[in-house]
């Protein structure tokens, strides 16, 4: 019994950990980055010379091309999409979609990873109980409380 209480508060826990990671750590910043429509052009990679989708936007002052791949991800051409970038970075931009910019492959991996050692340190704290935590659990005696008040109460 002991066991789930710990199993879902480091469940709970760990969520409200990775979803304040998520929301602060996202570059270009979510709460300081300006969006701006782009639309997906296949061009030339100036360093492998292969054709790869790039989104292509402008900041008000020139224009600018992000790459827009990402693995399970497939833009074609002419695809309308939004870019998140800084002022004063805006070469820095990112396609602005859910998986790719808010989730990532590496973060994916990791989360699974470090909840599942959390989880196995939940097992290992519960399942060997020191002796004088089983007497006192054996102790403790549950009174049944009535759900509504009877008349004698």
């Amino acid at each position: 019994m002991y066991f789930w209480g710990l199993y879902k508060n480091i469940t709970i826990l760990y969520l409200i950990c990775f979803a304040c990671y998520i929301l602060f750590s996202r570059q270009p910043d979510y709460f300081d980055g300006e969006r701006s429509p782009a639309v997906i052009h296949l061009m030339q990679d100036s360093i492998t010379h292969t054709i790869i989708p790039k989104a292509v936007f402008n900041d008000g002052t020139r224009n600018y091309s992000v790459d827009a791949r990402y693995f399970l991800r497939y833009p074609k051409e002419n695809d309308k999409v939004e870019v998140i970038y800084e002022t004063d970075k805006p070469e820095k931009a990112a396609v602005y979609m859910f998986w790719g910019y808010w989730i990532t492959w590496g973060e994916m991996i990791a989360t699974v990873l470090i909840y599942l050692a959390l989880f196995q340190i939940a097992v290992a704290v519960t399942k060997n109980p020191t002796p004088e935590s089983l007497i006192e659990q054996l102790e403790v005696k549950t009174e049944k409380k009535r759900k509504y008040k009877t008349e004698d109460q």
